[in-house]
């Protein structure tokens, strides 16, 4: 034995000299010159099932045809959450963009209206609110009468319900009792 090694491992290829020896041989045909290399020549003479070329391999197919199920999956899925977020900030731009709180006065009553910022899609009209006619001080006497009984019919819980229920009486019998009722 030498103490070399064994002669396998000093003369082995580079597996790029083995494929491109069998590029050559396929390229060639079958008349190519025998290879320099012992290994390199074996490698090239042993092949699968004998002396044919290797078979190409089979062409790849494209990403979508590949995932051809996983597309109308996908297309649902985007739709329902585009649908989701249209829906949920179309929610958010219904709310009026403005406020609009009558003012009465004793002379004429005009309305005053408090703007917010117009939201960032959507900005509506202000829709003007006409001032009701004031209730005459009879049906207003009655409507406090009315008021009256109904909170003499509550029972209270405790002796704070009481003694607010109390406050709201006398208040009422206060508007019952005057000459004039004031205007809200």
């Amino acid at each position: 034995m030498s103490e070399e090694g064994p002669k396998l491992f000093t003369n082995k290829p580079k597996k790029k000299d083995i494929i491109a020896q069998l590029r050559h041989v396929e390229a060639n045909g079958a008349t190519a010159a025998p290879p320099s290399n012992p290994a390199a020549a074996a490698a090239a003479s042993y092949t699968m099932g004998g002396g044919s070329a290797p078979p190409p391999p089979p062409p790849k197919e494209s990403f979508a045809r590949r995932y051809k199920y996983m597309w109308p999956l996908l297309l649902t899925v985007n739709l329902a959450v585009g649908g989701y977020l249209f829906f949920r900030t179309k929610k958010k731009d219904i709310e009026p963009a403005s406020e609009e709180i009558p003012a009465k006065s004793d002379s004429v009553a005009a309305p005053v209206t408090i703007e917010k910022p117009p939201s960032s899609a959507v900005v509506t009209e202000p829709t003007v609110l006409k001032a009701r006619e004031p209730i005459p001080e009879k049906q207003q006497r009655e409507l406090f009468k009315w008021m009256l009984e109904e909170k003499r019919k509550v029972k209270p819980q405790n002796a704070e319900e009481k003694k607010k229920l109390d406050e709201e009486k006398a208040i009422l019998k206060q508007f019952i009792g005057s000459k004039s009722i004031p205007t809200l």
